[in-house]
């Protein structure tokens, strides 16, 4: 099976970290990725409004409101990006997250990550969700 195209495919980072966003970013465009950045939960909400996205970087750590519960609310309000979300942080391993991060399931990107973990993630996930669509 080829490459799979990501031209198509929206992702978004949540992070209050502008040069880590910023990072992330170049990365998924020079892979082919679509990307679009927030530095806070009311941004994130905003953009996922009017942008279709296929996938969410989330720290876990945002001003506001943490990461955990951002992930609560666009999993009920973006169902469809069930299983297409991911977390990046510094500290998963912090009384008050390691165990909300076992219970989600989600996969957990520490920081400091390669962005090729980030990118074999997103190729698997969204190939995974386009063949659960399809029936196969």
């Amino acid at each position: 099976m080829g490459r799979m195209r990501v031209a198509s495919r929206t992702v978004l980072i949540v992070d209050d970290d502008a040069s880590l966003r910023q990072a992330l970013e170049s990365v998924l465009v020079g892979m082919g990725y679509r990307v679009v950045t927030a530095g806070s939960p009311d941004t994130a909400y905003a953009l996922l409004r009017s942008e279709p996205v296929d996938a969410a970087l989330l720290d876990v750590r945002l001003p506001t409101m943490s990461g955990l519960a951002l992930y609560t609310a666009i999993s009920h309000g973006w169902p469809a990006l069930a299983g297409c979300i991911a977390f990046i942080t510094a500290d998963p391993d912090a009384d008050d997250v390691r165990p909300w991060l076992d219970h989600s399931g989600c996969t957990v990107f520490r920081k400091p990550f390669r962005p090729q973990q980030i990118t074999e993630w997103l190729h698997a996930t969204l190939r995974a969700r386009d063949r659960k669509v399809a029936g196969r």
